[in-house]
Order: C-alpha cells, then sequence, then structure tokens
C-alpha cells in the first residue's frame, strides 16, 4: 500500500515488474532510469540484489512534474522481480506493499507457457500475500516484439487478458526504449487515478 511521508509531503507509490526470466525487466528499469527527468538529488541510485543467476532492481524517484495530491507529491518506487522460480520467495517478499504492476511478457513463440506460468505464478504469489489481483491496477507489456517469430499481439491478449475486465497493454522492444514509458505513464495514472477516488491522502496540517 502506498506510504504517506508527512514530513516530506510525499505520498509514495510502489510499482513491481513482473514477469517471466530474460523477459525485459531489468531492461525496463534500466531504460526509465536513463531516461526519467527528475530534479537534481530526486532520484535515487539503481540498486541491484544479485544472485547467483538472477537479480532484483531497485530505484525510486520524484519526477519533474509528479502530480500533488492535496499538497503531497508523488514518488515512485521501481522494481523487479527475480525471473527464476527458485527464488519465488523474492518474489513475495518484492511484492510486500505493491501497489501497481506492470506484467512484462515476452513475445516470442516459445515464450508463451513461461509467460502463462509467470502470470499465474503472480497470482498465486499475491494470493499468498492476501492480495488479489483484480484489486491492483496492473498493466501488460508485450516486449521484444523487434524479434523474429513473435506471436501476434491478438494472441497474447487472448492468453494473458482473457479475464472478466481486460487491462491496458502494450507492444514493446524495452531494449530500443519503445513501449517503456508508455507502459509506465499508464500504471501511474491508473495508480494517481485510484488515490484520488479513494481520497486517500489526508490534507496536510
Amino acid at each position: 500500500m502506498a506510504i504517506i511521508n508527512q514530513a516530506a509531503k510525499e505520498l509514495q507509490i510502489k510499482i513491481v515488474y513482473y514477469g517471466p526470466g530474460m523477459g525485459g525487466k531489468t531492461t525496463n528499469l534500466v531504460q526509465v532510469h536513463e531516461h526519467v527527468q527528475a530534479a537534481e538529488g530526486q532520484k535515487g541510485k539503481l540498486i541491484s540484489l544479485a544472485t547467483s543467476s538472477d537479480r532484483t532492481l531497485f530505484f525510486d524517484f520524484l519526477p519533474i512534474e509528479a502530480m500533488t495530491i492535496r499538497g503531497f507529491k508523488t514518488k515512485f518506487q521501481l522494481y523487479t522481480v527475480p525471473g527464476q522460480v527458485i527464488y519465488n520467495l523474492t518474489r513475495q517478499l518484492v511484492l510486500r506493499g505493491v501497489d501497481g504492476i506492470v506484467f512484462v511478457a515476452d513475445s516470442q513463440y516459445e515464450k508463451m507457457p513461461e509467460n502463462v506460468g509467470s502470470f499465474q505464478n503472480l497470482i498465486d504469489n499475491l494470493n499468498t500475500l492476501k492480495l488479489n489481483l483484480d484489486d491492483i491496477p496492473y498493466v501488460l507489456q508485450y516486449n521484444k516484439r523487434d524479434l523474429p517469430d513473435v506471436a501476434p499481439v491478438e494472441y497474447m491478449e487472448f492468453l494473458l487478458n482473457n479475464r472478466d475486465v481486460q487491462v491496458p497493454s502494450f507492444p514493446a522492444s524495452a531494449s530500443k526504449g519503445e513501449g517503456v514509458f508508455e507502459a509506465l505513464n499508464m500504471i501511474t495514472r491508473l495508480l494517481l487515478q485510484k488515490f484520488i477516488n479513494q481520497n486517500a491522502v489526508p490534507q496536510p496540517a
């Protein structure tokens, strides 16, 4: 859940990039970190918590034109989860306190089973944390569209966005910076609208 920092007058929102291993989660965060516009001292370092064969990334930033909600500026915390199943406990730890999710799917045909498995793993891990995906804003990013032998977007929509309520989805090539900020901008819009609707931020004293 979002953290309200009364002293700094900040609303801190946590966004987690989830998806199969090598799908492009890390590339997304690197692209955002390199290109996001933030004031001096308002962008954290890109921190890598590495395992022997996978890693979790994290950084936070306060955009130059950060939206202010009732006197509070919005600071975003972006995380990735390790892609490999053996690090599932780490995934659960990263998901604690999540506000929004960007699910990064690999568009290559051969990766479809991994995409579906990772999406189900997301649902299962949220359930373990007593959370429900239907209650959490999320978007889908269909990454690696620049590679040969990619599945049609319509097929990926059938596999991953075939729920009672469909969510925004974006074709992307994160390595080229395509679709990265479109997905990020949408999830931030959904989150801010949710908090405005819930009137979650108190009036500053």
